[in-house]
């Protein structure tokens, strides 16, 4: 059983032996892949473009192991239990038609970031100032507000943990981090990635493990007898109950019906996009993009949200309330619901403590280095070398990115010091990018969508987003679908009343894309009629087996995710019933993806 220790803990020389060992490993894969890294920018940033499935699915699942998401997932989960978290596992359908219709459009297309592709898609000068303005809107100021978010939790980790002022939590994370995100490119981001990973998931593990430990918790039978007797069993609950409409709407019915499709939010854009985009054109060819991608979406949703459930659970019964936080940690600062991961943490041995302290400075260097590296790819190609100075030469290029990576590490670490906590992140993140999902989606498969449409839809949305931040009366989902609404009615509007690209624009597109459905089949008659059918690159994407793939991987993720929920609720029927639903949706899914 764990003994009852408040206040910060004190790290033995073995934690801190582990500590500087994988700081060491960590700079030492920078420093051995700084050679290759500096050949080019092709280097650097997508690592040669012959980088296998495993090693890119490994990178995604690390990359989203950010140290702010067991934060968030135990702030939902204090906050609206179990379910709540379908704010999140919505996303699988994102990512499931992502792996299974864009994986392979992304990585034929040949672009070097997803920003470059404004300029296949679209044309002329609409087309440049997407390329440019999204260039610095994603890759400096979105991308420093996520880097800000994650940089929050390492700063509620070292106050808690550790007794760290904010700046030190700061300074002593983000420098092993730009060492060796800056010299080794995305090739020592995902070898450290592979390291970063494994040392996360056994520190998340053990954490779970040690946390039902704890005397207040009485492992996982005392935790579901405890919560029964508190009345917390609602709690549990995986689905939340349709008693309370306004709790079931805003938690499940809503993240299922409009949130996946329609909201742009990183790691799970709607057709793809961002860091996950960056390794798909990094893979070896288009099955490897799709491999990755698949192997990504079943670590995210299935494998890795049960430990850190399960901390949360622990800490309703060890800290029920903020004021306990608060009062066990005194000198901690920014103390909200979040915080309470970090409280389970304290009650580590000597050992296990340095090595899942470990795994959260691991996450937090995983998920900042494939960020930097990710957004200052957009700095140096999709701005510096596309408007500044095209003639630049492949070195120059490449230190432009390591000053940016630098440069963008210190504005993510002076926001992280405004900031108050991980859900309420979420939120705003969510609320910017609400109603531009549906737009990534159809762009591929409709020719009418034209720069105009994206434009107007990256302004709308944050300017709503911005009008109802200050709205205290409505609540976040009825904010989202406002945000959804005017956003997707402006950008289709102004499609149908603006000009649509070039036929020259589209059908280059055709011809390196060569993306299926009728929604070209209009550019494709008027090739014809000019004598000049268009001959594509590739086979077209199978669509309706992409959509069918879709769903049954959606079957074999949500059925793996939910078996091993009610196994440890100890409810087998539920588990078996869950586990039949996976094994037949991954049985479909394997002989779907055999067929040529």
């Amino acid at each position: 059983m764990m003994t009852t220790l408040f206040a910060a803990v004190s790290l033995t020389s073995l934690d801190w032996g582990i500590i500087f060992l994988f700081f060491a490993i960590a700079i030492g894969i920078g420093i051995g892949t700084s050679k290759k890294a500096s050949r080019s920018e092709s280097d650097f940033f997508l690592g040669g473009r012959n980088m296998p499935w495993w090693l890119l699915g490994l990178s995604m699942v690390a990359t989203t192991f950010a140290t702010d998401t067991p934060n968030l997932v135990t702030d939902i989960v204090r906050k609206d239990g179990v379910a709540g978290n379908w704010q999140w596992w919505a996303f699988l359908l994102t990512g499931m038609l992502t792996v299974f219709v864009y994986a392979k459009l992304w990585r034929r297309s040949g672009v070097s970031t997803d920003v470059e592709f404004y300029e296949l898609r679209y044309s002329g000068k609409p087309a440049a100032f997407l390329r440019g303005f999204r260039a610095i809107y994603l890759g400096v100021v979105f991308n420093i507000m996520v880097m800000a978010t994650v940089s929050l939790a390492a700063i509620k980790i070292g106050g808690i943990m550790l007794g760290l002022e904010p700046w030190e939590c700061l300074l002593y994370s983000a420098l092993v981090t730009i060492i060796f995100s800056s010299l080794g490119g995305l090739r020592g981001v995902l070898l450290t990635d592979f390291i970063l990973f494994l040392m996360a998931m056994v520190g998340s593990i053990a954490a779970a493990y040690f946390a039902l430990g704890h005397d207040a918790v009485g492992g996982m039978g005392g935790l579901l007898e405890k919560f029964e007797t508190k009345g917390l069993s609602e709690k549990l609950r995986i689905f939340p109950s349709p008693d309370d409409p306004s709790v079931f709407v805003g938690l499940f019915i809503i993240p299922l019906a409009v949130q996946w499709w329609s909201v742009w939010y990183p790691g799970a854009e709607p057709g793809g996009g961002g860091y996950l985009a960056q390794r798909m054109l990094a893979a070896k060819n288009e099955n490897h993009a799709l491999g990755a991608t698949l192997f990504f979406n079943i670590c995210h949703y299935a494998i890795r949200p049960w430990p850190w459930i399960i901390v949360a659970l622990c800490s309703l019964l060890v800290f029920p309330d903020l004021a306990s936080i608060e009062k066990a940690f005194p000198d901690a600062q920014k103390v909200e619901e979040d915080s309470a991961y970090s409280a389970m943490l304290t009650f580590l041995p000597a050992g296990w403590l340095g090595l899942v302290l470990t795994s959260l400075i691991a996450a937090y260097m995983s998920t900042i280095s494939t960020h930097l590296n990710w957004g200052s790819s957009y700095v140096v190609n999709d701005f510096y070398a596309r408007f500044i100075k095209p003639e630049a030469s492949s070195k120059e290029l490449v230190w432009v990115g390591r000053l940016s990576t630098v440069l963008m590490m210190i504005l993510a670490g002076c926001i992280a010091l405004m900031m108050k906590d991980a859900l309420t992140s979420f939120q705003i993140i969510l609320q910017i990018g609400a109603g531009t999902g549906l737009l990534f989606i159809l762009r591929w498969f409709w020719w009418r969508i034209n720069a105009w449409s994206e434009i107007t839809a990256m302004s709308v949305s944050f300017m709503v987003a911005v009008i109802l931040a200050g709205n205290e009366t409505l609540a976040d989902h009825h904010k989202l679908v406002i945000g959804v609404v005017v956003t997707t009615v402006s950008w289709f509007t102004t499609t149908l009343l603006t000009l649509p690209e070039s036929h020259a624009t589209l059908r280059n597109f055709l011809e390196v894309a060569n993306p299926s459905g009728k929604g070209w089949q209009k550019v494709h008659e008027a090739a014809e009629a000019e004598g000049s059918p268009i001959t594509p690159k590739d086979s077209p994407v199978n669509l309706p087996r992409g959509i069918l793939s879709m769903v049954f991987g959606c079957f074999a993720v949500y059925g793996l995710l939910f078996a091993s929920g009610y196994v440890l609720y100890r409810e087998y029927t539920s588990a078996i019933t869950f586990g039949i639903l996976s094994l037949i949706g991954f049985g479909v899914l394997y002989l779907n993806m055999r067929k040529k």
